[in-house]
């Protein structure tokens, strides 16, 4: 964790940025903080990293946040974060897919930029919703739809559209994951529980 909010080096100051999910136990939070770290513009400096107050806590000790900015509701991070003088300018919501629209809102409301890991929402009409407001707000949303970064897919995209491989009549994908091959979901293990469940999965 970096507390300056500038590169003595370069002068640029870094994107105070919050996160709401990815606490202790969560799978995807350590991934995106990680990400965010690669280039060195972004400053992790509070979090509703869990809706349990302990979790939350002991996640934002984990990352070091001062303790009043690990928070246990994400309104009340929203709320707090845009009335401090030196709180966050985005926030990453890593959280079970029916909450991002909630989420978003909520940051949309106080004036924050959004940065939402996929699904944007859980129907088109929340999608929509998040749209609106972030026109209205003149905000940034974005949605972390990190395949299209990728080298391969970039040149695949390129051979489609000069025609280098001409017209595509099938595309077959897989997505090779073995974690879910039990029904571990009934055990209350928390990421099968909401990934097995339509109504929070999608």
């Amino acid at each position: 964790m970096v507390h300056a909010t500038s590169d003595a080096r370069t002068g640029i100051r870094r994107l105070r940025v919050g996160m709401v999910g990815g606490g202790r136990n969560a799978f995807i939070g350590a991934v995106h903080r990680m990400a965010a770290r690669l280039d060195d513009l972004v400053e992790l400096t509070a979090g509703a990293l869990s809706a349990d107050p302990e979790n939350a806590r002991l996640s934002g000790a984990d990352l070091r946040f001062a303790p009043d900015r690990a928070y246990a509701d994400y309104r009340e991070m929203a709320k707090s974060e845009k009335a401090r003088p030196d709180g966050i300018e985005a926030v990453i919501i890593v959280t079970p897919n029916h909450l991002h629209h909630p989420v978003a809102k909520a940051f949309l409301e106080a004036g924050i930029d959004v940065i939402c890991d996929k699904p944007l929402a859980m129907s088109v009409a929340e999608a929509k919703e998040l749209v609106a407001l972030t026109k209205a707000r003149q905000l940034v949303f974005a949605v972390t739809l990190n395949n299209t970064g990728y080298p391969m897919v970039r040149q695949a995209r390129e051979m489609i559209a000069s025609g280098e491989i001409g017209g595509i009549r099938l595309v077959h994908a897989t997505y090779i994951q073995d974690w879910l091959t039990e029904p571990i979901d009934a055990t209350g293990q928390k990421q099968a529980e909401w990934r097995t469940d339509p109504s929070r999965s999608g």
